[in-house]
């Protein structure tokens, strides 16, 4: 990429890499930038339960409160206001447009959350797709 490119795309950030990794040649700590920065915050903040962050325990999604529930159309609008109002509160970067919530399995209870946003000072559309299973999972055979 040009500098050019670059500078346009500053106001999207950057940040530790998640998981946290260090390179191997010269023990530095990975950062991520731009749209991957914010795809990985995302992914974050789906995966991280209110309290887990002693400093931010807003923080998150809550979405393990969701963890056995039935597989419901209520269940999905429950999970979809969930994922909208903490990405509201949690990355400011960006304006979610719509969030749908598709049961894909029932039978190994897995959840697939489309989120449709876009970054608030380019007015850019991206999409992110999230994997979420309500059931344990297991290697148990019946």
């Amino acid at each position: 990429m040009d500098r050019q490119t670059n500078i346009s795309k500053e106001f999207l950030g950057s940040g530790w890499s998640f998981p946290v990794t260090f390179s191997a040649g010269n023990s530095q700590l990975q950062l991520t930038k731009y749209e991957t920065n914010i795809n990985e915050m995302i992914n974050l903040i789906m995966q991280t339960t209110y309290g887990e962050r002693p400093f931010a325990p807003q923080f998150g999604s809550g979405l393990q409160t969701f963890f056995f529930k039935e597989m419901r159309p209520t269940l999905q609008g429950e999970i979809r206001e969930t994922i909208k109002t903490a990405l509201l509160n949690n990355e400011p970067r960006i304006k979610v447009i719509s969030v749908t919530v598709a049961f894909t399995d029932l039978q190994t209870g897995l959840v697939e959350v489309t989120i449709n946003y876009m970054y608030n000072q380019t007015n850019t559309r991206h999409n992110y797709v999230y994997p979420f299973y309500i059931k344990e999972g297991t290697n148990l055979q019946r």
